[in-house]
């Protein structure tokens, strides 16, 4: 059985932000997404812990701090470290995937240039994250 799940989503790039909505419109899924435009704008909503994500998906190039300086901050927290964290970027550098995955992270997904791409790989993160186990927090 699937479930709604609380994602944080890391997007620096309005028309990005709202191309995730509209797949999660669009497939009718029942999710809450929550948006930072920076890492240090997500650190602070994490910080609160009002709303502890089920999921977070970051892209890489962002301002201030950004998607592998986020994670290195992410994985030292007792707390945050166990969210699993899904990289949505245009960066297919061998050694941006090799350092993501050396900090723990739990997917690699490139953004395709089709729309009709995207959606389908969005639905299938999203698909196999609402039916997986996650630590609740």
């Amino acid at each position: 059985m699937s479930r709604s799940l609380n994602i944080l989503l890391i997007e620096d790039d309005a028309i990005e932000v709202m191309k995730f909505n509209r797949v999660i419109k669009t497939l009718e899924y029942n999710h809450k997404v929550i948006e930072a435009n920076n890492g240090e704008v997500a650190l602070d909503i994490l910080k609160v812990k009002e709303v502890i994500p089920d999921i977070i998906v970051l892209d890489l190039n962002m301002p201030k701090i950004n998607g592998i300086e986020f994670l290195g901050i992410l994985k030292k927290d007792d707390y945050l470290k166990y969210i699993p964290a899904i990289i949505l970027t245009t960066s297919n550098n061998h050694t941006d995937v090799l350092e993501c995955y050396k900090i723990g992270i739990a997917g690699y997904v490139l953004k395709p240039l089709k729309y009709e791409d995207y959606t389908d790989r969005i639905k299938k993160l999203l698909e196999y994250w609402s039916v997986n186990e996650l630590i609740s927090q």
